[in-house]
Formats: structure tokens, sequence, C-alpha cells
């Protein structure tokens, strides 16, 4: 055993080693790419053709990673396919495949468990295996651990060793990327710890050692439960202050001037991504296990699960003040990506409210910088362009996503009226009068001898 995690060490700390990542999505691709530019011989493993197609030509599908980074390393020492025998020649492999909940809001971890399944095949002794993809504490010992141990002679910590370490991807963030965000790892054991640590070391500029895998996968559960959490406060707020008729997004930006003791979270029409809508679900399933029934998970989920409906009532309510109805109106939604600035429609709540509006006789259309089409069941939906047609025939302009290169200017100025759920709008004076927010109010204004010394003074 010694000899054999001396020689993976040697290997990690030296860069000779021959590295998998299984998944090559928005985690797996970043992180291969980081291996790759470490100088490791990197096999990516991924069964979707798409993608095996556009890592072929030199170009990437994820937008953190720019072409000119898969150009410079495709064929070289970064080598995807679909072929799962590569697992007999690597070293170490990373895990990072998706785990949906299923329509009964329990994991899906059937991902987890057919790679498992080509690990018991194909995997040779001393390997190291690191879990990535974001799951319910126990899943490492329960799902890998244990299931290897039972059809295989190998033994974690002696004959292969295995880590947890939780996806902390951000799309579009431009300050943290896979590189520079601390990275959480724990370990089966101490040795399979100590390795888990020398590999990502070796690329990562921060790695966090903690006692345990189920340590480690608690971790990414309470950042994205805190997160939620948080959303579903302020979204029950929101709507709590319409009905008071109190401007929301002013009450949050006073409260935010407070230097200790506050953090502020903004309201939305709901909640997207894979980790904030998913994540929480993993932890409350789990603790009903042990007949623990976590409260704030359930009542956030409902609220921002709900923040769609909600978005719908509102833009229904502002056609209605102007004789209008749902039906048979012109709506056109702008930022269709569950956030500003990037292409991802992973749960995003612009899709459910696009389906809502339709299914009330809307006729609806959208436009995103970001994303040029998306499903909706057997229809593909296109974005259609930011011009005064489009904009001119709008009976209501329906703000989903605030990406910042939109002309709000633009927009305000050839719009009848606006449902701004982001805020965005909100120092652009020529708003005032045709724009409400998300929260039934409209911009607020302060007194012109207040404004010249005010930290939100209008544009």
């Amino acid at each position: 055993m010694n000899e054999m995690k001396e020689s993976l060490l040697n290997k990690f700390e030296t860069g000779n080693a021959r590295v998998g990542v299984i998944g090559l999505g928005y985690v797996g691709l970043p992180l291969a790419v980081e291996m790759a530019q470490k100088g490791f011989e990197v096999y990516g493993i991924d069964v979707s053709t798409e993608k095996m197609d556009i890592l072929s030509k030199g170009k990437s599908y994820v937008m953190d990673i720019s072409d000119e980074q898969v150009e410079a390393i495709i064929g070289k020492n970064f080598f995807p396919g679909d072929d799962f025998s590569v697992l007999s020649k690597l070293d170490a492999v990373s895990i990072c495949v998706p785990t949906p909940l299923a329509k009964t809001k329990e994991p899906d971890v059937s991902y987890i468990n057919a790679v498992v399944e080509k690990l018991v095949e194909y995997m040779t002794e001393g390997t190291l295996v690191v879990l990535e993809s974001t799951t319910y504490p126990g899943t490492t010992d329960e799902l890998i651990k244990a299931v290897i141990e039972e059809q295989t002679s190998f033994r974690a910590g002696e004959d292969f060793f295995l880590c947890f370490s939780p996806e902390r991807v951000d799309p579009g963030n431009q300050q943290f990327n896979t590189k520079n965000t601390p990275k959480v790892l724990g370990g089966a054991t101490k040795p399979c710890l100590e390795l888990g640590v020398a590999l990502y070391s070796s690329f990562l500029e921060n790695i966090v050692p903690v006692s345990s895998t189920s340590v480690a996968e608690m971790v990414k559960l309470l950042e994205n439960t805190f997160r939620s959490v948080n959303i579903g406060l302020v979204n029950e707020l929101t709507m709590m202050c319409d009905r008071m008729g109190i401007n929301a997004w002013e009450v949050i930006d006073a409260a935010a001037t407070k230097p200790f003791g506050y953090m502020p979270f903004y309201p939305g029409p709901g909640i997207g991504g894979h980790c904030i809508p998913l994540d929480p679900a993993y932890l409350s399933w789990k603790a009903k296990m042990f007949n623990f029934y976590n409260r704030f998970i359930e009542l956030a989920s409902d609220v921002n699960g709900n923040m769609p409906r909600y978005a719908l009532n509102q833009a229904a309510d502002i056609l209605n003040d102007n004789e209008k109805s749902i039906k048979g109106s012109k709506i056109f939604i702008l930022g269709m990506a569950y956030k500003k600035n990037i292409d991802d429609l992973r749960e995003s709540p612009a899709l459910e409210i696009y389906r809502l509006l339709e299914d009330k006789g809307a006729h609806v259309y959208y436009h995103d910088p970001f994303v040029s089409s998306f499903k909706n069941g057997d229809e593909v939906v296109y974005s259609v362009e930011l011009n005064d047609q489009n904009l001119d025939d709008a009976d209501l302009v329906v703000i989903a996503t605030d990406h910042t290169t939109v002309d709000y200017d633009y927009v305000i100025s050839r719009s009848k009226l606006i449902y701004d759920t982001r805020n965005v709008t909100k120092n652009y004076k020529d708003s005032k009068g045709k724009v409400t927010l998300l929260g039934g109010q409209q911009n607020f204004d302060l007194p012109t001898n207040v404004e010249e010394n005010s930290s939100v003074n209008p544009k």
C-alpha cells in the first residue's frame, strides 16, 4: 500500500499522471482544461456525441471556456471520447455527472450508479476516484465505496483511493473560476485524503481538507441551502411589501448599507441553475431517513417555486390596470437564461413564466443575446431581435433576466408597459410611470434636494 501511494504521489507532484474526467459539462470541462493546462495527460469521457463533435473541432460549448483553450490542448494532452475502457489506464478519475431530482423530488443518482458499474468493470488497482457531483451526505460511502468493495477485491485506502470534492462552479463569474475558487476535499481514509490533496493542489490554488467525505458532501448542501432560504425570505418579504404598498427593493438597498450583521439577498421571478433549486432537496430527503424534517428548506422551496406564478399574476394585474387581459396580449420576454450574462437555461424561471403566459392565451415571444433557442415541449422557440417592431408590438415587456448587454434606455423608450422582475431599470429616469417592479411598486423617487447627495441618485 505504501509503495502504491508513494507512486501516485510522485505522479501527481511531477505532473506525469494520467487522469480522467467523467462528464464534460459545466463542471467537468473546466476541470479537465485545468488538469491539461497543468500538463497531465487527460482523458475526458462523455456519452454526448454532440459534445464530442464540438470538442473534436477545437471548440467549446461551455461559456467559461474559450475555443482557444480547447484548441491548445485537444489531441495534445486532452483526449475526449465515450469509451470507458480508458479507465483501465488512469491513475485518477474525477466524476462530474449530473444528479437531477426525480419528479418525486428524490435524488436521481442513476448517473453515478452507471459510472460505478464502469469503475467495477475497468478500474485497476491503485486508482484515485474523486466524486464531484452534488448529492446527499453518505453518497460516496454508500454508492461508490461499498459497491466497489462488494464487487471487487479492492479496499478503500489500500487498493484504491476515494474522495469527495463538491463542485463550486458559478457560470459567468468573472472573478472566481475553477482554478482560484477554494476546493473542499474529504477522503474515505487519511491516505485517500492525502492523495486527493496532492492531485488537486497541483493545479488548483487553494485546497480545504475536511475530515470525511460526508462532511464535504454536507458543505455543498449548506452553501446552497443558505442561499435558497435567504432568497425565499426576501421573496416572501417582497410579496408582503406588495400588500403593504412598500417598495421592497428600496428596503433591501437601505438595509444593505449596514456594514455588519447583514448580507443582501434580492428577490426574483424564481430560482434557477442546478444548485439552488435542487441541492436543498437532497438534504431534506436524506434528513427524513433520520426522522428529521427541514422546515426551513421546505418553506423556502415552496416560496421560491411559486414565484413564477406570482410573476404571472402581477403581469395580469398590470395588463388589467390598462384595460387588457393576458389572453390575446402580445408579451415580449427579455432574458431566458436563469441569471444574467450566461447561456444556462437549467431550471430557469423564465421558461415557466413563458409557459404560464402561453397557457393563459398570450402571444409570447422572447429575446436573449445568449440563448438563441429553447425547447418548449415538442416545439423549438427562437429568440427574436430586439428592435422597434418587436417592442412596439408588445402590450407588455417582461424583464425576466437582467443581461447587461441589453440597451435598457432603448427598451424603456420604445415600450408601452414594462414589468421588471430584476429591478434593472431603477436608475433610469425615463422608466417612471411605465415600469412596474416585481412586488408591484414603481421605481421610487427621492426629493430633489436629497437626490443630489444620494448613493441611489437616478441616472
